[in-house]
């Protein structure tokens, strides 16, 4: 165009090597600004893809760390009830225990404090849940947790039911007692069959005349404890298989994210060098462009 600006060629040359290094000292506050030495695909294209996918995968595995750690949350729930339940067994034991030696009227109060524990125990495991989830009232409850990402690792826990119904006869469901069990009404089964009706340690008699009633008592509660401990046990098992699980994620996690810093994160040593050195170079290249332009200020001085 006519209305072109000529410059010579060491002009060029000077403003083409300016205009270099000031690309180059972008990119290097860039690089120093985030600590990546490849930000984007125009950087680096295979660091900056397979840095991806690695990050990617790492971000896949820590929602299953989450998933993971809810998991254990929930176990840990059933497994402090069952501990605070065997505590309560453990107090029918004694209550049953001390009625062996006790008076007709202290029986009938013992009787009170048995049953108000019992209710404890029923209204224990149905509290006994987690965000909606309870896995000690309930066999159908299932607590699913998954490990991997491309592969069906994963973990099915079923609940229990410690508390069966008024309708189940005995233990055969796999509970750990039944609704008749503790009752006192003197309408079950069960407590006919241990001659308990009409109202448990009353029935032991003033002169301990039928103290075998409280002996079987004794025998139930027992067996409900030993059940109770399995059932924790199993609860704990699964609690250190999750842990593990979780550690191991983790590390694997940390271990992805390394993986992806290793391609794309800068040597800030390097680049803060790098940008002094440009510093140097772009004022270098600016005397460059005056020293260039002096023989132009000449003509002009003789033209003066």
């Amino acid at each position: 165009m006519s209305n072109d600006i000529s410059l010579t060629a060491a002009q060029r040359s000077s403003l083409l090597s300016l205009q270099r290094t000031q690309s180059l000292s972008e990119r290097t506050q860039t690089r120093l600004s985030t600590g990546k030495e490849v930000n984007s695909v125009v950087d680096d294209a295979v660091n900056f893809f397979r840095a991806k996918a690695l990050s990617d995968r790492a971000a896949d595995f820590t929602l299953r760390k989450d998933g993971i750690d809810q998991g254990i949350s929930t176990l840990n729930s059933a497994l402090g009830a069952t501990e605070a339940i065997d505590s309560l067994l453990k107090q029918l034991k004694g209550v049953v225990e001390a009625a062996k030696s006790q008076s007709s009227e202290e029986r009938q109060a013992a009787n009170r404090q048995f049953d108000e524990i019992s209710t404890q125990i029923f209204q224990l495991v149905e509290d006994a849940s987690y965000q909606g989830l309870n896995l000690l009232n309930n066999t159908n409850a299932k607590l699913e947790i998954a490990f991997g990402v491309r592969t069906a690792s994963e973990i099915e826990i079923e609940g229990k039911n410690l508390i069966a119904t008024a309708g189940d006869q005995g233990l055969s469901l796999g509970a750990l007692f039944t609704v008749a069990f503790f009752s006192t009404s003197g309408q079950n089964v069960q407590a006919s069959a241990l001659g308990l009706s009409g109202g448990l340690f009353t029935t032991l008699g003033d002169n301990n005349s039928a103290v075998s009633y409280a002996s079987t008592m004794i025998t139930r509660i027992d067996s409900a404890i030993s059940r109770l401990r399995a059932t924790s046990a199993e609860l704990g098992s699964n609690v250190a298989i999750l842990q593990t699980r979780l550690d191991f994620t983790d590390a694997y996690v940390n271990e992805l994210q390394v993986g992806s810093d290793k391609l794309t994160l800068a040597d800030l040593n390097e680049e803060g060098a790098n940008l002094v050195a440009l510093q140097t170079r772009q004022q270098l290249g600016i005397q460059s462009l005056a020293i260039s332009g002096q023989q132009q200020q000449a003509i002009l001085a003789l033209l003066q």
